[in-house]
């Protein structure tokens, strides 16, 4: 791990922005926004619509990723509020285990423990967040990579992802190892604030 200094993003206004900029106005522009603090998240401000937006970090990457590291990860992401009461308590989690200045091998086996002691909320149907910033840093390879929507399945729910001809692509980030997760992913075309966004 980096200093914890070179994960913090000084500017809070242009945190609260960034992380707003991962859904379309109609829906982050209402919903609650996070800011990640030296001790963990907090409530930059209050929403209306049950819709959570924050800025991941790199520790939400998998658990073998090379950038799980990497200080200039940003991820904006909104959460709907099913996946705010079911899958951000893992954001929380693993931040909090960050913190505490436990190794990759130690939040991993600690996730597990957590899960198997039911101190992490089960998956919500209908649970989805928004990936849609243009401003976002996902890895050194492919920068802000593409506009996308996010579904969380259980792990033996795959949609036909990475199937010839399906639009539906599986995302390594949780897949069972060990949150008892699913990522499916599907390009949205756009950006949130209109423009076109590459496709894969």
């Amino acid at each position: 791990m980096a200093p914890l200094s070179q994960y913090l993003i000084t500017d809070r206004a242009a945190e609260i922005a960034l992380a707003r900029s991962a859904a379309p106005a109609a829906i982050s522009d209402q919903a609650t926004v996070l800011v990640l603090q030296s001790k963990g998240y907090v409530t930059a401000s209050e929403g209306k619509n049950g819709f959570v937006c924050v800025v991941e970090r790199s520790w939400m990457s998998p658990f073998d990723a090379p950038q799980f590291w990497n200080p200039k990860l940003r991820g904006p992401i909104c959460f709907n509020p099913e996946a705010a009461r079911s899958i951000l308590p893992m954001t929380y989690k693993r931040t909090a285990l960050v913190l505490a200045g436990q190794s990759r091998e130690e939040i991993k086996k600690s996730i597990k423990d957590a899960f198997a002691a039911k101190q992490l909320p089960s998956l919500e149907p209908g649970a989805m967040s928004y990936m849609m910033s243009k401003q976002g840093y996902l890895d050194d390879q492919y920068g802000h990579w593409m506009s996308h929507l996010m579904f969380y399945t259980a792990t033996n729910v795959d949609w036909g992802a990475d199937q010839a001809g399906s639009p539906v692509m599986l995302n390594p980030q949780f897949h069972g190892a060990p949150e008892p997760i699913n990522v499916l992913m599907i390009a949205a075309g756009k950006w949130s604030d209109g423009t076109a966004s590459p496709s894969m």
